[in-house]
């Protein structure tokens, strides 16, 4: 099995603090994912300053202001915190990623470096945006909430047909509500893109916990993407369904056992670990009551009991009815 890439997402749970987005770098690291992401946008150039709040959004907010356009302003990064953020991750061996909401920043982003596009489920239905991705990265991966099947298909000929290769673009099952119940993840979604499309495909999570990631990767997700915070107390609206450093570390290790898991041979067979149980696990056929020889071996004075190193029960046809070559007493393993 391939090594999936795991995306810890840090989005906006830096709360516009430098600091604090460090220390996600830093939590990111210590679990060993391959990429720390967080969001570029202008507020501007991203909502209306009518938008209003998602459900989601005034409810883990709490700040009593509807406006959407509000929130966003004060979570942007400026262009200082972007280059230091970018220099800190290699500091700490983890590759920086972030999402551009708007054509401009993705351009902003391509200049800074980046080289794999992160399409947010919200600009699946953007086609002046997916041609700017197209236009800008060779490797792009696409999270799909919200999306049919014929929406996700739109999208994905569109990146196609404007230069994007078929074997360089994954596609992320996603659910938009933060947190996602679990009868709403419909995880088999994720396959359906698979066979529909003949895509590699991910699965980009926010449910709470860390189950349905790990099912993922164990159904041949080749990228996991899941939001992470310090702290889920902490103000804002994503911190309630992210992960917490712990919680993180124990993800990513749970994936990594799965991947390790799933690359046997595929064929059912004994382990290496496993043949020197053999002897004491299974059994043979021994004598349980004293057999002199010449006596005939019946069901009243043999038997089967541990360890495995004599004649195996599934010889016990031939053994009943012949005669013993040598006298046996009681637990001796039977001999012909």
């Amino acid at each position: 099995m391939n090594r999936t890439l795991i995306i810890a997402e840090a989005g906006v749970n830096h709360n516009g603090d430098i600091q604090m987005a460090k220390q996600l770098v830093n939590a990111a690291a210590a679990a060993k994912v391959d990429y720390v992401k967080f969001q570029t946008f202008k507020a501007d150039k991203l909502v209306t300053k009518k938008s209003k709040k998602a459900d989601y959004q005034i409810i883990n907010t709490a700040d009593g202001d509807p406006s959407q356009y509000n929130m966003l302003k004060a979570l942007e990064l400026t262009d200082e915190m972007h280059d230091e953020l970018i220099a800190y991750c290699k500091t700490k061996d983890v590759k920086f990623l972030s999402t551009g909401f708007d054509q401009d920043s993705l351009a902003y982003l391509k200049d800074k470096g980046i080289t794999l596009a992160k399409i947010p489920s919200g600009e699946l239905t953007n086609l002046p945006y997916l041609r700017t991705v197209a236009n800008l990265f060779q490797d792009v991966i696409l999270s799909t909430g919200m999306a049919t099947l014929s929406e996700v298909k739109e999208a994905y000929n569109i990146l196609l047909d404007n230069g994007v290769s078929r074997n360089r673009i994954t596609i992320l099952h996603c659910n938009t509500e933060y947190p996602t119940p679990m009868v709403d993840v419909n995880l088999l979604g994720m396959l359906d893109i698979k066979e529909k499309l003949n895509c590699s495909v991910g699965y980009s999570d926010h449910t709470l916990g860390i189950e349905v990631p790990i099912a993922a990767t164990a159904l041949g997700a080749v990228v996991i993407e899941k939001h992470f915070t310090l702290d889920r107390n902490l103000p804002g609206p994503d911190h309630k369904a992210s992960l917490e450093p712990d919680e993180l570390k124990q993800m990513v290790q749970s994936i990594r056992n799965i991947e390790t898991a799933l690359s046997g041979s595929g064929v059912k067979e004994p382990s290496p670990s496993e043949l020197k149980n053999k002897p004491i696990a299974r059994k043979s056929i021994v004598a349980i009551l004293p057999i002199e020889q010449g006596e005939t071996f019946t069901l009243h004075n043999i038997g089967v009991k541990r360890p495995g190193t004599g004649i195996s029960p599934m010889k016990w046809d031939e053994v009943l009815g012949s005669s013993a070559l040598k006298s046996f007493n009681i637990d001796d393993l039977i001999e012909l």
